[in-house]
């Protein structure tokens, strides 16, 4: 019986949702499988053994366990944010020949990043919001002028940081230096974008031994300014699966979201947002390792699909056995 090491913690504000999601994963996981749950912090490795922690060989990816040594056949990385997400840990598991089955670091890397992917996905003719990318805060242009070109309200995002931290949504000129400074403190680079008016949907895609598959699409409608921390974790927002938009637009969302999928070489599961403005899809970023908490959006969109989480995770390990992966 394969062991498969599901990873989590990391070193952003997204520790404590990376536990939960792995958790989800690994109270559901397909029988034919051992699941171990890894925590990776800034201390080291660990393995979780019934109530006790014990250290993981950091490269070797072994453990003991009885007095017997055993070792993790494969990964999942489950780590929201730094390191996870971007990509570092999944070319620290390749440096090692640990296999696992996210997407590559690469993929992992420029996903994460909301300006690069959104402007990668844009030269094959992706409708992204108008943007203004910002490397450090002194480089914010006169506010005027940020308004004159994209208008208000403007949300400003940490290009790298994810659950919305550092977000906001400036409704007021006067109020965008310190939006920015708020952002900054999140992540290395910033993007500004213009406001796009519409129904905010999202899109969940996974590789299945028959190929890409989409499922039921949730529309997101937050109580708050935008879909923030509070929105998607603590019920400020209603999420309804199956999103009430046209099937037209529906079956668009969806072939976009497999489109970038192939273009990205994504692996697993990812996550495409969407903001339909006039019932035309704009993305508004991509996510490789979606939230996958009890509040989280993709486990409902399985309950829509009739799928168990454990039959879904058993069609990606699956998938990814056939593709010779594991």
């Amino acid at each position: 019986m394969k062991q498969v090491g599901i990873i989590c913690g990391g070193y952003s504000s997204e520790f404590e949702i990376s536990v939960k999601s792995a958790k989800t994963i690994l109270n559901n996981f397909p029988e034919a499988y051992k699941p171990r749950l890894i925590y990776l912090r800034k201390s080291g490795w660990t393995i979780q053994l019934e109530e006790a922690e014990v250290p993981l060989h950091p490269t070797k990816f072994t453990f003991t366990e009885n007095e017997e040594k055993q070792k993790i056949d494969l990964a999942i990385i489950y780590i929201h944010g730094d390191p996870g997400e971007n990509g570092k840990v999944q070319a620290y598991l390749e440096m090692n020949d640990i296999p696992y089955v996210n997407s590559s670091p690469l993929a992992s890397q420029l996903s994460f990043d909301k300006w690069y992917c959104n402007q990668f996905i844009k030269g094959f003719d992706v409708k992204v919001a108008d943007s203004i990318f910002l490397t450090h805060p002194d480089h914010l242009p006169p506010t005027a002028d940020v308004v004159a070109q994209l208008g208000l309200p403007i949300f400003v995002k940490p290009c790298d940081s994810g659950s919305s931290y550092g977000i906001a949504r400036v409704e007021k000129e006067e109020d965008l230096k310190k939006a920015v400074a708020g952002a900054f403190a999140e992540g290395k680079t910033i993007v500004l974008e213009a406001f796009l008016d519409g129904t905010e949907v999202t899109c969940a895609v996974y590789r299945t031994p028959q190929g890409v598959k989409a499922l039921p699409m949730t529309e997101i409608v937050s109580e708050n300014a935008f879909f923030d921390y509070e929105a998607k974790y603590l019920g400020k927002s209603q999420e309804i699966t199956p999103a009430r938009i046209p099937d037209e637009q529906r079956d668009a969302c969806q072939k976009i979201s497999k489109q970038i999928y192939q273009l990205l070489s994504l692996r697993s599961i990812a996550r495409v947002d969407f903001m339909l403005v006039q019932g035309v899809p704009y993305v508004i970023e991509v996510n490789t390792i979606p939230g996958f908490t009890a509040e989280s959006l993709v486990p409902q969109m399985i309950a829509a699909e009739g799928l168990s989480i454990r039959d879904f995770w058993s069609e990606i390990l699956e998938a990814e056995l056939d593709a010779s992966l594991i």
